[in-house]
């Protein structure tokens, strides 16, 4: 596996290309498989762009949007925010030619994964997404599993999203997927940042855990703000840490040379955790979304 060659935290806008606000590709990345952009459309804004050899979902951040797939068209209902419900989404084939427009404005991301098979454009329902309740205790959390192997069909891509209530952690025990072996695969993964803001709306943050071996060293412990994206193309990860009172969003995207299959090993030293769930109860707060929309109170 080609080691990285940049910085593992990417702040907000540090790879804007007009019109994209983020820009994360194997290139830039320096690593061969994942990738993922975000772009901000006003109202009634539209882009234009190619998959080339990626597959690619859109998946509203806020707002909804048309998507023109060749010669086929969909519509996205979206959402107001990532905190207000779990959002429909489309599948882009490598090899298409896309336009998004949005009626009432938005913000998109858009993950994607370098591919071999050209499947076809669809549609993903808000209501078929798995919302998994992971955890306990202050390690509870929840995982929007819209883009995993047992959901969602793909031919490299595995993306999902998780949240944490404000105070608790999570990617906890930290883990790691860099190895190829019958418990671990190798998946190189990008953190999307988002926080809730607080109820006068200043912005919060959180805080990101990513650590190496002595023959692979890595070393981030980063504060995270909406926006911001973090790089894991080896190591241990986590925690993901969501400061009191704000909660955390963050979009997982990954891909890599193997099977797709999402397989992970937790570091020995604390993977003793999650022997501790068993006696302790989920947080209530939990789930923060489903496909229904919620105000936030």
């Amino acid at each position: 596996m080609a080691e990285a060659r940049v910085n593992p935290v990417v702040p907000r806008g540090s790879t804007a290309e007009r019109p994209f606000d983020v820009v994360v590709n194997p290139e830039n990345a320096g690593w061969a498989h994942s990738g993922l952009r975000v772009v901000r459309l006003p109202v009634g804004g539209r882009v234009r762009f190619g998959t080339g050899g990626d597959e690619m979902l859109v998946l509203p951040l806020s707002g909804g949007c048309d998507v023109a797939c060749d010669d086929e068209r969909l519509t996205l209902t979206g959402r107001r925010s990532v905190f207000s419900r779990v959002t429909d989404f489309a599948y882009l084939p490598c090899g298409a030619e896309i336009t998004l427009r949005a009626p009432n404005g938005g913000r998109f991301a858009l993950p994607a994964a370098r591919a071999s098979r050209q499947l076809p454009f669809r549609y993903g329902a808000a209501e078929d997404v798995p919302v998994e309740l992971r955890g306990a205790g202050p390690a509870s959390r929840q995982v929007n599993n819209f883009c995993t192997p047992e959901s969602f069909e793909a031919d490299a891509l595995i993306a999902v999203e998780v949240l944490t209530p404000g105070g608790n952690w999570s990617s906890y025990p930290p883990h790691k997927h860099d190895e190829q072996s019958d418990d671990e695969c190798r998946l190189e993964e990008i953190y999307y940042f988002e926080v809730a803001p607080s109820p006068s709306g200043q912005p919060g943050c959180g805080y990101q855990r990513v650590y190496g071996q002595a023959d692979r060293p890595i070393d981030v412990c980063a504060e995270v703000r909406s926006g911001d994206v973090v790089l894991i193309p080896y190591g241990w990860h986590g925690p993901s840490m969501a400061a009191p009172g704000y909660d955390l969003y963050y979009l997982n995207v990954m891909a890599g040379p193997g099977e797709r299959r999402w397989l992970i090993r937790d570091d020995p030293a604390h993977g003793w955790v999650r022997g501790g769930w068993a006696v302790q109860q989920i947080d209530p707060r939990l789930p923060l979304t489903t496909a229904r929309e919620r105000r936030r109170t």
